[in-house]
């Protein structure tokens, strides 16, 4: 085979055998189930949490 031709194939291949991977490991690692589904009330819950965990004392009336 002509050395262009070989570089073209094995481009190729390469190229197919690395997405191949990918699409694999796309449908491997979603398996994991969380304990916890997330849901809307427990991100909003999580947030709100935050947010009067981090809030300062209001100053003191005058």
């Amino acid at each position: 085979m002509n050395d262009e031709k070989l570089k073209i194939v094995l481009a190729l291949l390469s190229g197919i055998i690395f997405s191949l991977v990918f699409i694999l490991l796309a449908f491997v690692l979603p398996l994991k189930e969380d304990p916890n589904p997330k849901t809307l009330d427990t991100q909003l819950k999580k947030i709100s949490e935050g947010i009067r965990a981090g809030k300062p004392p209001p100053p003191p009336n005058q």
